[in-house]
């Protein structure tokens, strides 16, 4: 048995069978220990705020007070590690999204029906989920750098001259635990003339489609899920639908997507690495490729393939990751050209497109 301390859970949760089903299997973790229950914010906040838990396993939709507006709450006053735990409706995505983006670690999709089959058949990853939670760092995000676009209405407007129509050399991107905040600042920093950019975040199935629609309505440039046979073009970002790998691959001149299923990689569908790897063949020594914050080493294996293939490769810093693994394995690999912070991400994605 471990002699660390147990990681200290606290769940908020309108449902009697979550809460007594959590409890259950807590008890079988000797790495965690649950500290309390309560069924909505207001009987929880009193007590949280008193006995400060490692980690919050939090409800979105509830009775008296939501668990959206209790996280922002309590970001503001005293962080604290949070995995939210929310049903796979249209309003409860949304909500989730709202939550990640106000400082949330992660998100567990849970179905309406079928509750306490769905948390017993899911247990390792829902305990693993909260043991990597206990580990972030939630903070709010750093003022962005100098990349800001400048305020331009979004359209499919042509981009004209040699630069514009040569082909891209693609940027591909992965991220995990924190990193639905830390795409949102890089992306949110670039203008809608930036070269393509193709995502993966370990997010669940249905949730990126939803994410990928937060982004587009907030940044410059296009966002949306990636389709198989997208084009990687200048002004857009595709993201990787969750339960699916995303591949690229080149022809005719340019980059396109492939959508494939088969089975997770690093315990990853999508995979940074499935991405990075098939970038490896198609792009070589053309691509840029950035790790960001997360937990694991997903993607650090194709970093370091397309660093010795000749590729340019950043990883996010320490200091403003929330989670420090994938970017720390892929600098121990020695797959990285530069460690940088988040807010200087942009501007590296724009002087590579410059030297290109």
């Amino acid at each position: 048995m471990s002699n660390k301390p147990s990681i200290k859970v606290y769940v908020v949760d309108d449902s009697a069978i979550v809460r007594q089903t959590l409890a259950l299997m807590l008890e079988g973790d000797p790495d965690l220990t649950l500290m309390g229950s309560a069924p909505n914010p207001l009987i929880a906040d009193p007590i949280v705020r008193q006995t400060r838990p490692d980690v919050l396993l939090l409800d979105i939709e509830m009775p008296g007070m939501d668990g959206l507006t209790f996280l922002r709450q309590i970001m503001a006053d005293m962080p604290i590690p949070t995995v939210i735990c929310s049903t796979l409706t249209e309003h409860g995505g949304k909500m989730a999204l709202d939550a990640l983006a106000a400082g949330a670690i992660a998100v567990i999709a849970k179905p309406r029906l079928g509750l306490k089959q769905f948390l017993e058949t899911s247990r390792h990853e829902l305990l693993q989920t909260l043991k990597t939670a206990s580990r972030a760092r939630p903070r709010a995000l750093q003022p962005l750098a100098s990349a800001q676009p400048t305020a331009t209405a979004k359209s499919p407007a042509a981009l004209v001259g040699v630069h514009a129509l040569a082909m891209n050399k693609p940027v591909v991107l992965g991220a995990s635990t924190g990193g639905t905040q830390a795409i949102e600042a890089v992306l949110l920093a670039l203008p809608r003339d930036c070269p393509g950019i193709v995502i993966v975040q370990h997010m669940p199935e249905r949730f990126t489609a939803m994410y990928a629609q937060r982004l587009d309505a907030l940044c410059a440039i296009n966002v949306r899920e990636a389709k198989d046979g997208d084009r990687v073009e200048r002004g857009l970002a595709l993201i990787a639908p969750g339960g699916k790998h995303l591949q690229l691959r080149k022809s005719g001149g340019q980059y396109w997507t492939v959508v494939t299923d088969g089975p997770p990689v690093n315990r990853h569908k999508p995979s940074v690495d499935v991405l990075f790897q098939s970038t490896v063949e198609c792009a070589g020594k053309d691509a840029l490729a950035i790790i960001l914050t997360g937990m694991g080493n997903d993607g650090a294996r194709g970093m370091k393939l397309l660093h010795d293939r000749g590729a340019r490769t950043i990883a996010q810093d320490e200091a403003s990751c929330i989670v420090f693994g994938m970017p720390m394995e892929a600098i121990q690999l020695k797959a990285v050209d530069e460690v940088l912070p988040l807010s200087s991400v942009a501007n590296a994605i724009l002087q590579f497109d410059r030297r290109a």
